[in-house]
């Protein structure tokens, strides 16, 4: 009989601790205003801090300017702007790809954008020999000399939302510096020979060589620009991003303007420059502090 009080009571407990675990699970968590208007502001005061990873990817033209002519052949008996350099600017497309690593505080954002840039841009010039006793004994060669290259670029930029609702337009500026990676050129040359005492009109294969050595190992500019963010409702942001990246410093080396042998033979020597650049590109942001589908990281600015 003992055995069996024993028993019923330890029985007894059980079912008590099982009831009282049950209930525990049952609860829920408040769902007042003022517990609803209390999380409210713990998410709004999260959401004033939050990092970004992102990619994007695009096209750019380049507009180089001219700080100082230079050529490998000296006129003697006419002017030296008849064979002058002509820049085409905006003409060529090149790209880039970025990786974005973000910042945001209260609407701003302290951004670092290293990025892989592929420039391009042109120029022609011609040449022209005549007789000084034929006027029709002569032979004219026309350049189009295509520049190629690739820059590693190092960004620091400061963002501003201008609004924080779905769609957030921003303002931007910065300072970027150039690493130089790769460089080539692409010479075709064309024209027309009278010394034959006949019209021949010729065009050479194109000359294609390695131009690193006659680039500036880096040269550093200024950035401003604008673009768009787009919440997608899952903590993702597409962007839509427009920079123009305006040169401060030299992009050739004055040390080696003249050391190529083959673009020598065909009059060429680089003239000094500056490069700058307008660049289009898309891309998609990630939040790093949380990624969960429940809560919308812009659904509060």
């Amino acid at each position: 009989m003992f055995k069996m009080k024993r028993l019923s009571l330890l029985l007894l407990c059980c079912l008590l601790i099982t009831a009282a675990s049950g209930q525990e699970k049952k609860r829920k968590k408040p769902s007042s205003p003022a517990y609803k208007e209390k999380k409210a502001r713990e998410d709004a005061k999260f959401l004033n801090k939050q990092w970004w990873l992102g990619f994007k990817a695009g096209a750019n033209y380049s507009k180089v300017s001219v700080e100082k002519t230079y050529s490998a052949i000296s006129p003697t008996n006419y002017e030296f702007s008849s064979i002058a350099k002509k820049y085409k600017n905006y003409d060529l497309v090149g790209s880039q790809a970025t990786l974005e690593v973000t910042f945001y505080f209260k609407g701003f954002s302290f951004s670092f954008q290293p990025t892989y840039q592929h420039s391009r841009f042109f120029y022609t010039n011609s040449y022209e020999w005549s007789s000084e006793t034929d006027a029709d004994n002569h032979v004219q060669l026309n350049f189009e000399q295509e520049q190629k290259v690739d820059h590693a670029i190092i960004p620091l930029i400061v963002k501003y939302d201008i609004t924080g609702d779905k769609i957030r337009p921003y303002v931007q500026i910065g300072v970027y510096s150039a690493i130089l990676i790769n460089a080539s050129k692409e010479v075709s040359i064309n024209g027309i020979d009278n010394a034959a005492g006949g019209v021949n009109e010729f065009k050479d294969e194109a000359l294609i060589l390695g131009a690193k050595d006659l680039f500036a190992k880096n040269h550093w500019g200024l950035l401003g620009g604008a673009g768009l963010n787009y919440n997608l409702g899952n903590n993702v942001r597409l962007n839509l991003d427009v920079i123009y990246r305006y040169g401060m410093s030299n992009i050739v080396s004055t040390k080696n303007r003249y050391d190529s042998d083959r673009l020598a033979g065909v009059g060429d020597a680089m003239d000094d420059l500056t490069l700058d650049n307008l660049t289009i590109s898309v891309g998609c942001l990630f939040p790093l502090r949380f990624l969960s589908s429940g809560f919308k990281t812009l659904d509060l600015k």
